[in-house]
């Protein structure tokens, strides 16, 4: 098939134009130079995969002084510089005439051989016929047989991330925005790395196909023999950043590195601010209302509307007239609000993201204890600003890390792993933190499955900020793993993870927390609840006080006319025999959809007894489910 496209005629200059239109954005993200975009359009809608008349992938034998003579181990070190080094492989321009890159058809589409989110690998591995043999091939593994064996499963599991490309969706739900990993073709992963590539290579969606692809040009004139090689950290600026990522491939000692975290520099928070888009409030004064007054009462969750039925409030369905703004979203312009109606009360806090969202969470909580923080709280590391500190931490630790979104909930784009090039390649896709993995949780005894997991979710209401003024509801919520705990296949959801809620088909197991209590003490006699309870309060009241130490935008924003509920989930961890409470996610506000968190937010509205008064001069967290992301690096709480 020839790869000139003819001359276009009307109608296919109205398909470039519409395909222009609908992927101009993405074509400017990946660098793809515009002389190529209409060979492009016409290879994808032709379906043209010539890159096979041009490259060839040479096999090749390593001289054995580039491994190092009589060192064994730096020989098995080179061997792994690239993938497809334990094959000998590399691309090469086979075309006579070479290549000219200001040739506009000098473009290639390389399809893709694997597609697939992580938590459907290994599935599709042991179910896809002749996946398994075609990877393991390609990853260089010596495996022959057509029937999965576990063993190269797990192999193919761990060599992947050497191979892994990754691209995500836009829009949608959250569950479509989780990244898509993929792995090339034969001829696509067997381009190797070089820091003065020839060649550049890009993910790109086809948007009216539903189709991915990754598409490859040149970055110079080649000629007949020619290696083609890409740079696998394309546009890292930071030295020693780039080093870490290349560790997959490329061994590093890392010796200058400490893996000592501070907290950061004043700008970190200065830029969240920013991107946020928060206008400050300016300073009022607190107003007292009169105590026969009725609330007018605006919301758009359905938690208020469907529940808040107390005479002192009345549902309206004008914002402007409110006295109360319960929002779904993220408030920005509090200045406005601050200057024009000052007595409105709202349910979030100025600058609460410093809480609300993961890595500000960890960074906040440095201030407890200095690093790594406090006892509470799983050493934390930031993927995008800390890679070569964790890098330097884990080779000396016992390995068992998580790793998760800076903003997604309910165990989205979470990941569990001990293998260290699972956890770098997590940086290209979504921002992301890692923290210490539980190793020894503290369990609870299903009778009918075994020694499960088991997290806790707390409501705590933020009343003041000057003075603190912290409440906690006294019921609490409990989720709890379907499997028994160990530390394997850290990819089987239903062992390592407790949000059920959301999966169907997926055994919710419910206990109510007086119920549980006892059972719990039944297990551990000599732990009563009381004096856990009691840590985990202390727990909350560190953290509040850490991040309403400092100024807006460095702490929580002492707004009189803010209020706010959070839902705080945690793990209990064995130390020295005791339970310590650690953080396992981010603070959140009330879910969208209904649950038992419902009964927390109307009994603290109507101030019923129920409500525990811990009042400890400090505050709390919150829960906002993601509808959308914003621009940059973070997503709206």
């Amino acid at each position: 098939m020839s790869t000139n496209p003819t001359v276009p005629n009307g109608a296919e200059d109205e398909e470039f134009r519409v395909f222009v239109a609908l992927h101009s954005a993405a074509l400017q993200a990946s660098a793809i130079p515009p002389v190529y975009w209409r060979s492009l359009h016409h290879k994808i809608t032709s379906e043209i995969y010539d890159a096979g008349e041009v490259f060839g992938i040479m096999q090749f034998q390593q001289e054995d002084e580039d491994e190092g003579e009589g060192d064994e181990e730096n020989g098995e070190e080179k061997k792994k510089d690239n993938p497809g080094d334990e094959i000998r492989c590399k691309v090469v321009v086979t075309r006579e005439s070479g290549l000219q890159a200001s040739e506009p058809t000098s473009v290639f589409l390389v399809d893709h051989a694997w597609t697939y989110r992580v938590d459907h690998a290994r599935q599709q591995l042991e179910q896809i016929p002749g996946l398994l043999p075609r990877m393991a091939a390609l990853m260089g593994l010596d495996f022959h047989g057509e029937v999965p064996d576990p063993d190269t499963v797990e192999l193919v599991m761990e060599r992947m991330w050497k191979y892994n490309q990754t691209y995500q969706l836009s829009q949608g739900s959250p569950e479509d925005k989780v990244p898509v990993w993929y792995v090339m073709d034969e001829f696509g992963s067997q381009v190797r790395h070089s820091d003065q590539p020839t060649c550049s290579m890009a993910p790109f969606f086809y948007v009216q196909g539903q189709l991915a692809y990754t598409v490859l040009w040149p970055l110079q004139d080649l000629h007949e023999g020619d290696e083609v090689t890409r740079d696998y950290t394309y546009g890292e600026p930071d030295p020693l950043v780039r080093q870490c990522r290349l560790l997959p491939w490329i061994p590093s000692d890392l010796e200058e590195v400490s893996s000592v975290t501070a907290e950061p520099p004043d700008s970190f928070f200065e830029n969240i601010a920013r991107e946020n888009k928060e206008q400050l409030p300016v300073e009022i004064q607190p107003y007292t209302v009169p105590k026969d007054k009725v609330y007018k009462v605006y919301s758009e969750m359905s938690q208020v509307t469907n529940n808040l039925s107390h005479p002192r409030f009345q549902l309206i369905e004008d914002e402007d007239e409110a006295d109360i703004i319960w929002r779904y979203n993220h408030i920005k312009d509090y200045s406005k609000l601050s200057v024009e109606r000052p007595h409105v009360l709202l349910n979030q806090f100025p600058c609460e993201s410093i809480i609300t969202v993961k890595d500000c969470l960890a960074a906040v909580a440095r201030r407890v204890k200095g690093s790594p923080g406090p006892d509470w709280l799983p050493q934390t590391f930031n993927l995008q600003t800390e890679l070569p500190q964790f890098i330097k931490h884990y080779q000396g630790e016992d390995n068992h890390w998580i790793c998760k979104p800076w903003n997604l909930a309910r165990g989205l784009d979470t990941h569990i792993t001990n293998n260290l090039d699972y956890i770098i390649r997590q940086r290209e896709s979504t921002p992301k933190v890692v923290c210490k993995y539980l190793e020894d949780p503290v369990l609870f005894n299903r009778e009918e499955v075994g020694m499960v997991k088991f997290d806790i979710r707390y409501m705590l209401m933020l009343r003041s900020v000057q003075p603190l003024r912290l409440y906690a509801y006294n019921v609490f919520w409990l989720r709890f793993a379907n499997r028994p705990f160990s530390l394997d296949h850290f990819d089987d959801y239903q062992k390592h993870f407790t949000v059920m809620n959301y999966a169907e088909g997926v055994e919710l197991k419910q206990v109510h927390y007086d119920e549980f209590i006892p059972m719990f003490e039944k297990q551990y006699p000599q732990h009563p609840w009381k004096e856990v309870e009691v840590k985990l309060f202390k727990a909350f009241k560190e953290l509040f006080e850490a991040a309403t130490s400092r100024p807006a935008p460095y702490g929580i924003c002492p707004y009189p006319s803010s209020r706010a509920i959070y839902a705080v989930d945690l793990m209990l961890k064995w130390k020295n025999k005791l339970k310590t409470p650690f953080l396992q996610q981010n603070m959140q506000t009330l879910p969208q959809s209904l649950n038992p968190c419902n009964r927390a937010l109307v009994h603290l509205n109507q101030n019923k007894v129920s409500v525990s008064r811990l009042q400890f001069n400090s505050v709390l967290f919150t829960q906002r489910q993601i509808t959308a992301a914003v621009a940059s690096r973070r997503f709206v709480l």
